[in-house]
């Protein structure tokens, strides 16, 4: 209880400076401009929670499908609890990475190879750690384990997480920041991390029980 009042107490205030911040977008006039623009903040947020959920579900999906659990109607057939937790989860990491990709793109705005190079090597650098480490606490508080529970979990897995992060992420991101213009970044960045979160749901739940 005392980690959950600590993790969800600092957070928000934390999270509502950095934004205060970094995010300067002037209010648009049509929906979409709105939702990727002057509410940017909020759809990466909520976005995040949704599509890792989303993830959680097509791995428990595959769990169904190799035996580990068996299917049923709609409403038994998932861990619905699992699956609130990821979004929780999803919800937490959605704004440090919205104001880190804006604090980077206005650091570094062309899209050379030496400015695209050095984005990705912050992201993997800085934000890939973060988040890996936001996610197995954030998931341990949300589970009620102990922080010696938490930070066993976290030697366990850490590592194979972040080995498997730079194999995806690198030349994920390289299409994104090369390619693509920072309007449409959120929806690139987001089917991604969907496809992500399958392999981030394994990992925190299918390594423990078939090992």
């Amino acid at each position: 209880m005392k980690l959950k009042v600590l993790f969800f107490g600092w957070y928000p205030r934390v999270i509502t400076r950095w934004h205060s911040r970094v995010n300067n977008e002037k209010p648009n006039q049509t929906i979409a401009d709105k939702i990727f623009g002057k509410y940017l903040f909020i759809t990466n947020t909520i976005s995040s929670g949704i599509l890792m959920g989303v993830g959680d579900i097509i791995q428990q999906e595959l769990e169904i499908y190799r035996g580990h659990h068996k299917g049923s109607k709609l409403w038994k057939r998932y861990d619905w609890q699992r699956i609130h937790r990821m979004f929780w989860v999803g919800l937490i990491l959605g704004p440090p990475q919205h104001v880190f990709y804006g604090y980077i793109d206005k650091l570094l705005p062309k899209r050379d190879f030496a400015s695209v190079s050095k984005k990705i090597l912050l992201d993997q650098i800085v934000i890939s750690p973060v988040c890996i480490a936001v996610f197995f606490v954030g998931m341990g508080v949300l589970e009620g384990n102990s922080a010696s529970e938490i930070k066993s979990e976290m030697r366990n897995k850490f590592l194979f997480v972040y080995t498997m992060d730079w194999m995806v992420w690198p030349p994920a991101q390289y299409l994104n920041f090369y390619c693509l213009l920072p309007k449409y970044r959120v929806l690139y960045i987001n089917f991604v991390t969907m496809l992500y979160d399958i392999f981030l749901s394994y990992a925190k739940y299918d390594i423990g029980e078939t090992s």
